[in-house]
């Protein structure tokens, strides 16, 4: 069902990559770049169809590169932008996406993931980038990144998305994964005055002479976490972005002082705004002895062995990742002081097991579930590592 132009509402019996092009849709993207990649190319064949519809443009680029810097460009002339991408392309994104960062850029990246390393397994499903997610780019900076479990979610968390770049001048990742983005299940669009749509801060005419602009300024009390307001290119306000070491100005400044500057203003708007921007989902978790953490669709995957180790008469609690980077190392490190094991289904080998070992500082012990790439997780598998938690327990 449709309500104006190029606008949908309503219920649909939606794909996942395609519940992602309509939440982008939905939050105001009106320019993607991307290059075709299994299991993503779903998402850029939507926006191809529906950004013309709302006015937007749409490019299919030459590679993941140009795709990455496009969108940056986008940003920058006042666009809400997105690219859509797998493991392979993803990796090739990692310098841009570093440079986005730097130069404090509004955009989304959605990475369904596949099997790996390399080519891997094109029409398979992994969750083997999420510690690239964090740590792909060189050089210190924090990340934002969001893990549906399912195509309502991908719709929902595509514009939280939007919404957390725009509030932070960031880029933000939507790490879902072949599964949920090539599952088909219910989407319920709402119309657009129900949905919260967060744009940009910006500079209002005749708040401040053009010159006298500067894009990276702090606010008078240097508060952690402030945000400067944006301009879009070519409105007369003097604008430089550069990748560079740079004063609030945005041209080069060569010097450790300067270097700090930039690297704190970049990791303190994330860590001072992390009850913003962190997001769980939490089930019996006060009286819990295991607690199982888990994110995408391994969390879907988990559900029915917590179910059923419950009537056993373990006492399980549960932990979803929605916001995956930052990471809740604070909710876990509290939990692991009150609960006596966790349990990680991922189909990696252990990239957030080694976080939540990390975050519990020895309080509890961990036991991961893990495959490679290439099929969802057992959940007998992962009932038979709740079992195991829950007697190490006892012995203990």
């Amino acid at each position: 069902m449709s309500t104006k132009k190029g606008r949908l509402t309503g219920e649909h019996f939606m794909l996942g990559d395609h519940a992602c092009a309509e939440g982008a849709v939905l939050a105001g993207c009106r320019f993607f770049a991307g290059y075709p990649i299994t299991p993503a190319t779903e998402i850029a064949e939507r926006m191809s169809v529906r950004l013309p519809q709302v006015d937007g443009n749409y490019v299919q680029m030459e590679d993941e590169l140009a795709s990455m810097n496009a969108i940056l460009g986008a940003s920058w002339a006042g666009v809400k932008s997105m690219t859509a991408t797998s493991g392979p392309g993803f990796s090739l994104m990692m310098e841009n996406l570093g440079l986005g960062i730097m130069l404090e850029t509004p955009c989304v990246v959605v990475n369904v993931q596949r099997g790996g390393p390399s080519t891997g397994l094109p029409t398979l499903v992994g969750q083997q980038d999420m510690m690239q997610a964090r740590w792909g780019s060189h050089g210190d900076y924090e990340v934002i990144a969001l893990s549906p479990s399912s195509p309502q979610e991908l719709f929902d968390l595509t514009i939280r998305a939007f919404n957390l770049s725009e509030k932070y001048r960031t880029p933000v990742l939507v790490m879902t994964d072949a599964e949920v983005g090539h599952m088909t299940e219910k989407v319920v669009i709402p119309p657009l005055e129900e949905v919260e749509i967060i744009n940009r801060p910006e500079v209002q005419k005749g708040d401040i002479e053009p010159d006298l602009f500067r894009i990276y300024r702090n606010s008078p009390q240097n508060s952690p976490g402030y945000i400067s307001p944006m301009v879009k290119a070519g409105e007369g306000y003097r604008i430089h972005v550069t990748g560079l070491t740079h004063d609030e100005r945005g041209y080069p400044a060569m010097n450790a002082e300067a270097n700090e500057w930039n690297v704190s203003r970049l990791m303190e708007k994330i860590r001072a705004n992390r009850k913003d921007i962190i997001e769980l989902e939490t089930d019996k978790l006060r009286n819990a002895e295991v607690v199982v953490i888990s994110y995408g669709i391994s969390a879907r995957t988990s559900l029915w062995p917590i179910e059923q180790a419950r009537k056993e008469g373990i006492r399980v609690g549960y932990l979803r990742l929605i916001t995956v980077w930052p990471f809740p190392e604070d909710t876990i490190s509290k939990l692991a002081k009150k609960v006596n094991a966790f349990v990680v289904p991922e189909i990696n080998m252990g990239q957030i097991t080694r976080e939540v070992e990390r975050s519990t500082g020895g309080d509890a012990r961990v036991f991961g579930v893990h495959k490679p790439g290439g099929d969802i997780l057992n959940p007998r598998d992962v009932l038979a590592a709740i079992r195991k938690a829950a007697a190490a327990v006892q012995k203990a």
